[in-house]
């Protein structure tokens, strides 16, 4: 069994048992041909569609498919996973981090986010020179910054702390 969200609006729950598919309980019946790695030709209904794969991402297990002009954004769930849901465990692999230390010493060239700022996961906080090259250091875990404590133009030695996260 696996649960579908759509675009983060449509609920599915899809099912199979042998070589019959369920979609919330209904029959399916649909043809499938994988034209290449990323692209499908389905038949359903005695209507054609294409399918294309434009993202995966295996960590969130989520996808966008564009089916003729438009994209779906669908992130999948399978009882394993609601199982951790329930038990409130599904939360454990996302990183808690409570500061930033240089990962080399260097020169602060620029600070790119402020106090109380929320930045995602891979966004530009801080831009740190080292050994004459721009390092741009990047949020580990999506972040709320609580105190900045290094400015433009500051020596940083490895492993001092430059942002505290709330």
């Amino acid at each position: 069994m696996y649960k579908v969200k759509v675009n983060d609006k449509y609920n599915f729950e899809i099912t199979s048992e042998k070589e019959h598919h369920y979609i919330n309980g209904i029959s399916v019946e649909a043809d499938f041909l994988k034209v290449n790695s990323g692209t499908f030709h389905i038949l359903h209904n005695n209507k054609s569609y294409n399918a294309e794969l434009i993202e995966i991402d295996r960590s969130e297990k989520t996808c966008s498919i564009k089916v003729g002009s438009s994209v779906y954004t669908m992130k999948l769930t399978d009882s394993h996973d609601e199982l951790l849901h329930q038990l409130g465990m599904d939360n454990l692999s996302s990183a808690k981090v409570s500061e930033l230390r240089a990962p080399m010493p260097g020169l602060v060239l620029r600070v790119l986010t402020t106090d109380g700022e929320s930045v995602p996961k891979g966004g530009n906080l801080l831009v740190l020179e080292a050994m004459k090259m721009e390092n741009i250091i990047k949020a580990p875990a999506d972040v709320v910054v609580k105190m900045i404590k290094v400015k433009a133009g500051d020596k940083v030695e490895k492993n001092q702390v430059m942002m505290i996260f709330s």
